[in-house]
């Protein structure tokens, strides 16, 4: 082609009006790449999310496979302890109080009970340790433990011998009756079922406040109830308005199924040959009808109310969320009104095992409950209660309170929770039973799965 027609063609262009389509084709292509690039991203995510989903799904099933099978062994290992031993805590800090004590205040009872068994403050002081001078830096540190100014220094050591050993009081617990920590009855167990991880704790539902006190209408003890309730509620810090609610929403839950804590042997009369459609009545003949009669035992009842109210208090006629409003939150503790409400339906209060809201409590259904508390929590620590005769026996002055009471509490705890809980990569399954032990007989009262 000569320069003379390739002139005149882009003269002919110009002269037309056509211009240089090079910029429209550079700007075609950007957008184009921008297109599939949002598609490539969004056929990416779409992808990804599907895989994500898949993956939760398998980690979900082993998470629920591994929690449904840790709960059945935890039941059926459970029936092969006998006792459930109470420990001796003569010159420990009692598990009692400290629902009610803020941060600082539990930090103090530490470091007082540190001070006791021979740990003494040395951050506070420096970082000089004199073997020598001992018995100087633990008359200075008494002192200041005795005027409060060393209540919140969490570093302390260990002196033994010419050696000290530091210790952080982040890592010392308080036991409770049983050994653990309040309300376990026994050290968390932590295993592995095929690629899940699985945690499983057993609490003591008799060491807290039955919630189903509140539900009974009896009008012989209705006042001595509320009171009971309120005195619970108010350890708990609720405040009047929540108070009144609660018990309104109890009051509800009585006109459905009032609790008890007495029972009497009831009898049944049932017939034992019903009407079918080829027996003699159907047929125009007379026939004899047979009735058996049966004895329905208290336990029978306690355990058919047991059931009833495991799952009438975890229903949406009680405001749970009221309960379960943290009072404390802290690296080491976590204290709400749930955690020392029983919600499965236990009727009787442990005294060996039980904190001090949830006893007093309890024994306001017979008055002077501050005062028998405070004896009870005293007395357990070196040696627990073997029956309720030995508790009137040891606090004789209070002998006609305790009596009113009797129906109220016990000295063992037959009502259990065990809780378990499975994680399977990030999917997280959990579940709860409430099971009767009496002896190596168990029985399961109600469960709940998340």
């Amino acid at each position: 082609m000569s320069r003379t027609y390739r002139r005149r063609c882009g003269r002919v262009a110009t002269d037309s009006g056509w211009k240089d389509d090079s910029g429209f084709v550079l700007l075609v292509t950007l957008v184009a790449l921008v297109v599939l690039s949002m598609l490539g991203y969004t056929l990416a995510s779409r992808v990804s999310a599907q895989r994500h989903r898949e993956n939760y799904i398998i980690d979900y099933q082993q998470a629920r496979y591994a929690c449904d099978s840790a709960m059945k062994y935890a039941i059926a290992t459970l029936g092969d302890i006998k006792d459930l031993e109470l420990v001796s805590r003569p010159n420990e800090p009692d598990f009692s109080d400290v629902f009610s004590m803020s941060d600082e205040e539990y930090q103090a009872l530490l470091a007082k009970w540190a001070a006791q068994q021979g740990l003494y403050g040395f951050e506070q002081y420096g970082d000089v340790c004199d073997v020598n001078d001992i018995n100087a830096e633990k008359k200075r540190y008494e002192a200041d433990m005795e005027s409060g100014e060393a209540g919140n220094d969490l570093n302390y050591l260990e002196y033994s011998g010419e050696e000290a050993e530091a210790i952080d009081l982040n890592e010392v617990t308080i036991r409770g009756p049983y050994g653990p920590v309040w309300p376990l009855v026994t050290e968390a167990v932590e295993l592995e079922i095929g690629s899940a991880k699985v945690k499983v704790e057993m609490e003591d539902e008799n060491a807290k406040y039955p919630v189903g006190w509140a539900a009974m209408n009896d009008p012989k003890v209705r006042r001595e109830a509320e009171a009971s309730f309120a005195i619970f509620c108010e350890w708990m810090g609720l405040t009047y308005e929540e108070i009144d609610t609660l018990r309104e929403e109890a009051k509800a839950l009585s006109e459905i199924k009032p609790f008890k804590v007495d029972f009497q042997p009831v009898s049944v009369r049932t017939q034992v040959n019903p009407v079918t459609a080829g027996s003699p009545a159907r047929r125009g003949r007379r026939a004899r009808t047979v009735y058996k009669t049966e004895t329905v035992t208290p336990a029978q009842q306690l355990s058919k109310q047991t059931k009833d109210f495991a799952k009438l208090l975890h229903s949406s006629l009680i405001d749970t969320e009221t309960l379960a409003r943290p009072t404390l939150i802290s690296e080491t503790r976590k204290e709400s009104a749930l955690k020392y409400a029983g919600v499965w339906g236990a009727a009787k209060v442990n005294i060996n095992s039980a904190p001090r809201n949830v006893l007093e409590g309890a024994f306001a259904f017979g008055g002077n409950a501050d005062k028998i508390a405070e004896e009870i929590i005293q007395k357990r620590r070196e040696k627990p209660f073997k029956n309720i005769e030995e508790l009137r026996q040891a606090l004789l002055m209070y002998s006609d309170s305790i009596g009113k009471c009797e129906k109220y509490i016990t000295t063992t705890s037959d009502c259990f929770v065990i809780r378990v809980t499975a994680t399977s990569g990030v999917a997280k399954a959990s579940a709860a039973a409430a099971v009767i032990k009496t002896g190596s007989n168990i029985q399961k009262v109600a469960s709940i799965c998340d």
